[in-house]
């Protein structure tokens, strides 16, 4: 049973949300965040992705983040609301404009054993390390999650579309952005209502969503030892995401492919020879466009590998190849099996390449690119040994997986556009309740 609430955040002024909102904290380089911190004073940088050594840069975000609030460049809302919010874009490499809608919402931040709450890949410490890091100076989430529910049937759109426009912009990637905000009480009651039954699938964010429910035990017991009753409904035991139907067609996701590096032995040909035990290899001789065309088309679990020089092959899963008896796959649950992302990390990295889990995390050998043009431009500089072109995870594969409680390889989905920070924040107090 998902508990979800309504939010009663703080925010920006509605007219300043162009200069300080920023993407999410993991995507930003060394350049970007110059840019953004000069943009505006209060970009939401500034305590997010803090400047400073050790320690001292999550003491600077909290002063920031308190100061912030003292002089109102953020206000509280006082009355729960839930944020519908509503993303224009091209998507990568073009074509028609497309609008992603989806609401924040808080979500109580429980472990994944629960199964309220699924991810879908695996984490690193490191970064879990310094959101808690930075959660735990500033009292507060500053950048949510992105979640997805199932609704085919669309029965939370009636309630979802009402309310009234907070904000209306457009940032310099092109995007437009639309901010409602939903106040009703029947309508909040009945979004509630409707997602209790379902689990939410985390599509975006899993390092912050695992802060999350560190820091909710740990404020709770940090209350209790200074001799205070925590709320059963207060803030810190909530994080907050956007919240999309993954039934929407509308809901898009994107290819990542993987570009092969620093091999110490690579043979293109004998690794298509070994991969005959898995995969159908079928030859392509037109190049980039026909390779991405043929994938494209294919409906079983597919992916392209090519060399320098342009040779190329597709390789379908041959679905009379005894998996359970591979040497790798064969110690993999059956479920994963069903995604070409997990038969390459398996079948093909692992086993015929000899690029350890651990090296697939460490990103020693692999490097990821959303643009096949680009990789395929890396690949001709001679800095790499075999790109592998790839088709999108359908949402449906992915929430299959997270609900067996398996999860898929790094960089299995790409969810664009990213849900940017900056528009809602959430603070962690144990004496203030939610809803």
């Amino acid at each position: 049973m998902v508990d979800i609430a309504p939010l009663k955040p703080l925010r920006y002024a509605p007219a300043v949300l162009a200069q300080v909102v920023a993407p999410p904290y993991d995507v930003i380089d060394a350049e970007l965040r110059a840019r953004l911190g000069a943009r505006h004073p209060e970009n939401v940088v500034h305590i997010d992705l803090p400047e400073g050594e050790g320690d001292a840069r999550y003491a600077h975000a909290r002063e920031l983040f308190q100061s912030w609030q003292a002089r109102g460049v953020l206000v509280r809302e006082t009355a729960p609301a839930y944020y519908r919010y509503a993303q224009t874009f091209e998507p990568p490499g073009g074509g028609a404009r497309l609008t992603r809608t989806g609401f924040f919402a808080l979500v109580r931040a429980v472990p994944y054993a629960a199964r309220q709450v699924l991810p879908h890949e695996r984490t690193l410490t490191g970064p879990k390390l310094d959101r808690i890091a930075l959660s735990r100076a500033t009292r507060a989430m500053l950048s949510p999650q992105f979640m997805l529910y199932s609704d085919p049937e669309r029965r939370l759109d009636a309630d979802l579309d009402s309310g009234s426009e907070l904000a209306r912009f457009r940032t310099d990637d092109g995007i437009d952005h639309v901010l409602w905000k939903i106040t009703e009480p029947g309508a909040l009651a009945r979004i509630g209502s409707l997602l209790r039954p379902t689990s939410l699938l985390i599509a975006d964010g899993h390092h912050r969503y695992e802060t999350a429910v560190a820091l909710a035990k740990e404020f709770d017991d940090e209350a209790r030892a200074q001799g205070k009753t925590p709320s059963p409904r207060g803030e810190h035991l909530y994080t907050f995401a956007l919240l999309a139907n993954g039934d929407d067609p509308n809901l898009v996701v994107f290819a990542t492919h993987r570009l092969v590096h620093s091999l110490p032995r690579f043979d293109f040909e004998a690794m298509l020879r070994a991969a005959g035990s898995v995969f159908h290899v079928q030859r392509v001789t037109g190049g980039l466009d026909e390779a991405r065309a043929r994938l494209a088309a294919e409906q079983a679990p597919a992916l392209c590998a090519v060399a320098k020089g342009g040779a190329a092959a597709l390789l379908v899963l041959n679905k009379d190849a005894k998996l359970a008896e591979h040497p790798v796959l064969g110690q993999r649950p059956e479920v994963l099996r069903t995604a070409a992302v997990s038969l390459l990390h398996d079948g093909i990295l692992e086993h015929l390449l000899g690029i350890t889990k651990e090296a697939q995390a460490a990103k020693t050998n692999i490097r990821y690119l959303q643009d096949p043009r680009q990789a395929a431009g890396e690949l001709e500089k001679g800095g790499a040994n075999v790109l592998f072109l790839m088709n999108p995870t359908p949402v449906a594969t992915v929430r299959k997986i997270a609900e067996a409680g398996e999860v898929m390889p790094q960089k299995s989905t790409f969810f664009y556009p990213k849900v940017p920070s900056g528009l809602l924040f959430h603070t962690l107090a144990t004496d203030r309740e939610v809803g």
